[in-house]
């Protein structure tokens, strides 16, 4: 299956790309996505905490299978004072 994925912030400016197309297995979840990814981008490695990721415009967990997804976006972890 192929999801659109899409970058924001920091993770767009280590991929060098805001939003690009992926296959992924039946039964892939979140999890299983991210690493297919960091394989991809060794930038992403770097982060060094999961950023948040949404499905389809709703937050999701790691373990949340990707069956019915059309879209995914991971965006990086935010702090402010």
């Amino acid at each position: 299956m192929t999801l659109k994925v899409l970058y924001f912030a920091s993770l767009r400016d280590r991929t060098g790309t805001a939003e690009e197309a992926i296959d992924v297995a039946d039964g892939a979840d979140v999890a299983a996505l991210w690493a297919t990814l960091t394989e991809r981008h060794p930038g992403l490695r770097a982060v060094g905490v999961r950023p948040l990721a949404a499905c389809d415009r709703t937050y999701a967990a790691w373990d949340r299978p990707l069956a019915g997804v059309a879209e995914v976006a991971f965006l990086p972890p935010v702090s402010g004072g």
